[in-house]
């Protein structure tokens, strides 16, 4: 079983007093995370690991707000499956699985699920586990991030690597969508990037080996971990620690946003918690504008047809001036309705 060094009673998640895990001298920890095309590889790799492999394994995939991953992966695996649940210990030769709507967070020997700010657009996102096991295990863990779209997981991963943990990525080629490997190979220093077919056997040897020293986790990663475990009021915990004030505001509540330097990786969060890689931030402010957007074009088609209409009254009662008048508006909001209609389809998908 792998279980981690106990804590005073004034601890919480993400500030452990002593990170090497009693009686978890190898790499007994491995989280896993994926996005898009996601559940394909995650069959394949589980169908793949020896249930003998001395680590538990805990996986986040994006999913709605119903999920069978569970079921499905039970079906592929030769291990035991289970929907992870609050306080349920991690276990070696065991697979975890995120439920829907729920953060998935290591804290010492056992699981917990929060109902957190959502980071990167999903609960559960990738980053808080990767996080949360850095702080509870520092060394012992390995992080691997497979097929899916942007960035989740690219942060996760640096902080499992600065908490001496190793860091694996499915090899880019081999992803059905590459966007969440490739993030991580620009952004983490990678120690294993391979195809799905090797996987298996990398984490299998990786899970054997004695674990490499844990160094003093940095207070940055154990306070995201803290927020993302609901511990303190985020704007407590997050005020001038973490980054500087932007000019840019949280797609999800509206807040003012932080950006953070997290070595090569720039990051936002908000007051409330929610968090965003970059390249995750322009896809919500892209995803805004094309609302802003498609709600502007309505209102000058109404505009135009409302225009219409009353000059057709104004017209019929004889009132000639006001009907050209009512006449030229609604040519002039066709007209910008027609140019917010280019700009729409001019976009790139």
């Amino acid at each position: 079983m792998a279980t981690a060094a106990p804590r005073s009673d004034s601890e919480r998640a993400g500030q452990p007093d002593k990170v090497r895990p009693d009686g978890c001298e190898n790499r007994c920890i491995v989280t896993i995370g994926a996005s898009a095309g996601g559940v394909d590889a995650l069959k394949r790799l589980v169908r793949d690991l020896s249930p003998d492999i001395p680590a538990a394994l805990l996986v986040v995939q994006h999913v709605g707000p119903t999920s069978y991953l569970g079921d499905i992966l039970g079906r592929a695996a030769n291990m035991p499956v289970a929907n992870a649940s609050n306080g349920m210990k991690v276990k070696n030769g065991h697979i975890f699985v995120a439920p829907p709507g729920a953060h998935l967070l290591l804290h010492d020997d056992h699981m917990l699920l929060r109902r957190g700010p959502r980071e990167n657009l999903a609960r559960p996102a990738i980053d808080p586990l990767f996080r949360s096991a850095a702080c509870s295990f520092g060394g012992s863990v390995i992080g691997v991030v497979l097929t899916g779209s942007l960035s989740d997981g690219t942060a996760g991963l640096h902080a499992i690597k600065m908490c001496g943990g190793v860091s694996v990525v499915q090899d880019p080629g081999d992803a059905a969508v590459p966007d969440m490997p490739l993030s991580a190979l620009q952004n983490v220093e990678i120690d294993h990037c391979v195809p799905l077919s090797e996987m298996a056997g990398l984490l299998h040897r990786l899970a054997s080996e004695i674990a490499g020293p844990t160094p003093e986790i940095p207070s940055g990663i154990r306070l995201e971990a803290a927020i993302a475990a609901q511990e303190h009021s985020t704007m407590e915990l997050t005020e001038g620690q973490l980054g500087a004030p932007s000019t840019f505001v949280c797609p999800e509540c509206h807040g003012p946003l932080w950006e953070i330097e997290d070595g090569p990786i720039t990051r936002y969060r908000c007051h409330t918690g929610h968090a965003f890689g970059a390249d995750v931030l322009m896809q919500a402010q892209a995803d805004d504008a094309e609302q802003a957007l498609w709600s502007l074009l309505r209102a000058h088609q109404q505009r135009a047809e409302l225009a219409k209409r009353t000059a057709k009254r104004e017209a019929a009662r004889e009132r000639h001036s006001l009907a050209s008048q009512m006449a030229a508006r609604a040519a002039e909001y066709e007209a910008d309705a027609k140019l917010i209609e280019e700009i729409i389809h001019r976009r790139t998908p």
